[in-house]
């Protein structure tokens, strides 16, 4: 019997799933944050650790699992052929957890996925082709994520104390949260990106606070924007995934109406589908 491996890896938890030939889903497990390029270390040993919970009493073992991981940071090939090399399995690919996000979703579809986590991408697919934008971390991208929000609330509220934009209460309330302006800097000095994005949900909770609703219409206009790219023809299904995907298909549901579709599956869903037409090819 063949075992099957999916992996959807972020920057904050790492999940697993294995299933039979007949799609079957035999174990699951979970832990802690994936993203190969901020942690590759951390994220392998999270990555191992999800999936040997994920094969206790399967009768499978690593050596014999073909994988499919989807993975924050796979984008760039250099992180994720040195991850490949150091991985037990028997066969193992590894794609960007956006393209496990698309198949996911959508499947062999025309469609826009839109992801939206602790990071950001937006992928289209027409007639199996498929385009990435963003997923290239929070230092250089990462536009309308989660850390990405949390970093921008954050930064406000210090110009709010230089006097250089309205201070609101959203804006208080983070300051108070950490008493002094230094304690913001140095917060933000070691913060990881699922740190920043602890702090979208405030955002979101916050969506009348004039703070809010400025960084908030940021996010819109990229996340716009780049659909509007992947979906040139202006009438392709377009799908929100991640922990702030349904946010935001409420927020923009004025824009695209009808086009706005659920989800099929998740990401881990993807990454299993993927690992069992990869082993029939």
């Amino acid at each position: 019997m063949s075992f099957y491996l999916g992996v959807d890896g972020g920057g904050t938890g790492c999940r697993a799933a294995v299933s039979e030939d007949g799609g079957r889903i035999v174990g699951r497990g979970q832990a802690g944050p994936a993203n190969i390029v901020t942690d590759p270390d951390g994220a392998r040993a999270n990555i191992v650790r999800a999936v040997e919970q994920a094969i206790a009493g399967t009768g499978a073992t690593l050596r014999s699992l073909h994988a499919v991981l989807g993975l924050a940071g796979a984008n760039l090939p250099d992180y994720s052929a040195r991850l490949a090399d150091t991985l037990p399995f028997a066969t193992t690919r590894i794609e960007s957890d956006a393209v496990i996000a698309l198949k996911g979703a959508i499947g062999d579809d025309d469609g826009v996925v839109v992801t939206l986590g602790t990071g950001s991408a937006f992928t289209g697919q027409i007639d199996g082709k498929v385009k990435t934008i963003g997923g290239w971390g929070l230092v250089l991208g990462d536009e309308a994520s989660g850390a990405w929000l949390g970093r921008a609330l954050l930064a406000r509220a210090l110009l709010a104390i230089d006097g250089l934009v309205p201070m609101t209460g959203l804006l208080e309330s983070v300051i108070d949260d950490h008493g002094r302006p230094e304690e913001l800097v140095e917060l933000a000095r070691k913060a990881t990106p699922s740190v920043f994005g602890a702090y979208a949900p405030r955002l979101l909770e916050s969506e009348d606070d004039p703070a809010a609703r400025t960084i908030l219409g940021l996010a819109d206009r990229w996340i716009t924007r780049c659909i509007d790219l992947l979906a040139p023809s202006g009438d392709m299904p377009v799908t929100f995934v991640g922990g702030l995907g349904p946010q935001f298909a409420r927020r923009l549901s004025g824009r695209y109406g009808n086009r706005v579709l659920k989800p099929r599956g998740t990401a881990l869903d993807g990454a299993l589908w993927m690992a069992r037409q990869a082993e029939a090819a």
